[in-house]
């Protein structure tokens, strides 16, 4: 009897360890199950965001190249059939005391303006002319543009020895620039603007631009309705996270703005 009694405990313990050994086989086949769906996940979700990061960086590509063949448009096309224009006026047989002679004249100069206009149009637009002069020599062209108008008063201040950065880097830079300057334009009311670049920081540029104007509520721009609304701010996000650079955004009603561009640099 005692013997009968240990067969059924030996054989009560290998029901038990089967059963925990089972048990533990269906949770570690579950845990598999679990990470390598979360592994999938993860390869997808990789997957969606490259997937979006190349259609992101193919529109801008296309947009840059509908840039440069406008800007070499207006400068073979419309600025030669311009050139036309004033050399026909200025070669005019006409005495100042001509009844037309006064309007001749306003027409030329208003020509002069619009060829000048256009030409720095042009430049601005030109994908090729970014990467051959440079980041800086772009800003400061501008800029120089800018300060002509009279619109705002400029301060520009550059620390540290300029290097050259890779073409798309440098289009990118200076494309979130204009946009910079074209919001500040448009909608900041500012009557003063700091741009500041820096060179010196060990593994790093750094663009930033101030402005005194009204400012605005980030959060509210971000998240208006508005067709139109906060464009200008996710373009320069986008712009950045192709390149790898980080924007900093800091604005409040009535205090002005501060965008700053921090860029990692692998020298």
């Amino acid at each position: 009897m005692p013997a009968e009694n240990q067969e059924i405990y030996v054989i009560i313990l290998i029901a038990v360890a089967l059963a925990f050994l089972l048990v533990g086989f269906i949770v570690s086949m579950l845990f598999l199950y679990q990470r390598r769906q979360h592994r999938q996940e993860q390869q997808l979700a990789r997957m969606k965001d490259q997937y979006q990061q190349e259609l992101l960086r193919s529109q801008l590509e296309i947009q840059e190249t509908t840039f440069k063949t406008i800007a070499q448009e207006l400068h073979d096309n419309i600025g030669q059939v311009l050139s036309v224009v004033k050399l026909s006026l200025s070669i005019l047989p006409l005495e100042k005391d001509h009844p037309a002679y006064e309007s001749v004249q306003t027409s030329r100069q208003m020509l002069n303006k619009v060829i000048f206009d256009m030409g720095n149009l042009t430049k601005s637009m030109h994908t090729d002319r970014i990467t051959q002069i440079g980041f800086l020599e772009a800003i400061r062209f501008d800029l120089d543009s800018l300060q002509r108008t009279g619109l705002l008063q400029v301060s520009f201040a550059v620390e540290g020895e300029e290097y050259k950065l890779e073409d798309q880097r440098s289009i990118f830079l200076y494309r979130m620039f204009q946009e910079m300057m074209n919001n500040i334009l448009k909608h900041s009311r500012a009557t003063h603007v700091n741009i500041a670049v820096n060179y010196s920081i060990d593994n790093k540029f750094v663009l930033k631009v101030e402005d005194n104007g009204v400012g605005f509520d980030i959060e509210k721009k971000r998240t208006q309705a508005s067709s139109s609304s906060g464009i200008g701010l996710k373009s320069m996000t986008n712009r950045a996270s192709l390149i790898g650079a980080q924007i900093t955004v800091h604005s409040t009603p009535g205090e002005g703005t501060s965008i700053k561009v921090e860029l990692p640099l692998d020298k």
